[in-house]
């Protein structure tokens, strides 16, 4: 049972969303950079660009300056994100001014109307659920969402969620068929949270249920990846029609630290852990794992929010229009179809 302190909501409920975040704090005036190291010297380079740009009345020669530092900035950027090494990746995955679940509900999406509960025991804030509107499109939502500050990860537990978060979330995907609405998920979690309470509760049953029923639910399912995909965690709310991930997220079997805990003894080794893990949109669209990569900004998409948001719209957008023309039985048996073959490998003779 839940504790004094842990509020029940076991009845699903309604609330149109008027409390959304400030689209892009990245880019408030207030808000204190977050700089990753390999970026250090762009952001070295900006820092100059914004001197030359504050002087008033600038010269000729002034006005050269700045377009040439435009354009040598711009150049840097391809470079250094042309070289990523997969625990830089992970980095951005991970950066705090990253778009999240809330800041693409108001930019991604027209409408959203929350639903809460999970009709057993508490409403897990880790994953929101709801009805959403996508242009003319009527949708239903599922998505994990981290926070940025203390308060708002403590409410959404960091994107980790228990048991009665995918509970909610297979509930309200189960609604949606029964509407023939599609489902839109987004990833973003480190994992599944490992507590005491979530594990006396079921959590990995929670989880392999999911699995199971996403795998037969009669409408079609898009998920993406736009952060972090963490383990099971991710799968909970991942067994989709069309997968995507963002350019710099990752999905994998587990996080680099824990990798190189477990083969090198130490979380120092996380880079190594990183490359080995092959956990990229890249790598994993190779492996056909996933069926698209959606690009970002040019530095990623903690740089320009509204972008990303339009390039994630459309992707949507595409993919809905792609998986309504398919009958439910053949949708469900592509879906079925689509990870039964994955790990699938043909082996060659040597020698």
């Amino acid at each position: 049972m839940p504790g004094a302190d842990e509020p029940i909501l076991n009845d699903d409920h309604s609330q149109p969303r008027d409390d959304f975040p400030s689209v892009t704090p990245s880019h408030r005036p207030d808000c204190k950079r977050h700089v990753l190291p390999f970026e250090k010297p762009v952001f070295e380079l900006e820092q100059q660009l914004a001197k030359l740009e504050s002087q008033p009345n600038p010269t000729a020669t002034t006005k050269d300056a700045i377009q040439n530092m435009r354009v040598e900035i711009a150049r840097m950027q391809r470079e250094v994100f042309a070289n990523l090494d997969p625990w830089d990746v992970v980095q951005i995955a991970r950066h705090e001014q990253r778009p999240q679940t809330l800041d693409y509900l108001e930019l991604v999406f027209d409408e959203f109307i929350e639903l809460h509960g999970d009709h057993a025991y508490r409403d897990d804030r880790a994953i929101l659920t709801g009805f959403a509107k996508l242009e003319d499109q009527k949708v239903m939502f599922i998505g994990q969402q981290k926070g940025r500050n203390i308060k708002e990860r403590t409410e959404h537990n960091f994107g980790m969620a228990h048991p009665e978060g995918y509970r909610k979330a297979l509930q309200k995907m189960e609604l949606a068929a029964k509407y023939k609405l599609p489902i839109i998920s987004f990833i973003d979690t480190g994992g599944a949270y490992p507590g005491v309470g979530a594990e006396e509760r079921g959590q990995s049953y929670a989880i392999a249920f999911n699995l199971r029923e996403m795998s037969r639910i009669n409408t079609p399912i898009v998920c993406t990846v736009i952060g972090e995909g963490g383990s099971g965690g991710a799968l909970g709310i991942a067994i989709g029609d069309h997968i995507a991930m963002l350019q710099y997220s990752y999905y994998s079997v587990i996080s680099p630290e824990g990798c190189a805990g477990i083969l090198w003894k130490h979380a120092k080794h996380k880079d190594l852990a990183a490359r080995a893990l092959k956990f990229t949109s890249k790598d994993l669209l190779n492996f056909g794992v996933i069926d698209e990569i959606i690009p970002e900004p040019l530095g990623g998409a903690h740089r320009d929010h509204r972008r990303i948001a339009v390039t994630l719209k459309m992707s949507l957008l595409r993919s809905l229009r792609n998986l309504q023309s398919l009958p439910s039985d053949q949708l469900v048996q592509r879906r079925y179809d689509k990870f039964r073959k994955m790990g699938q490998f043909e082996e060659a003779a040597v020698g």
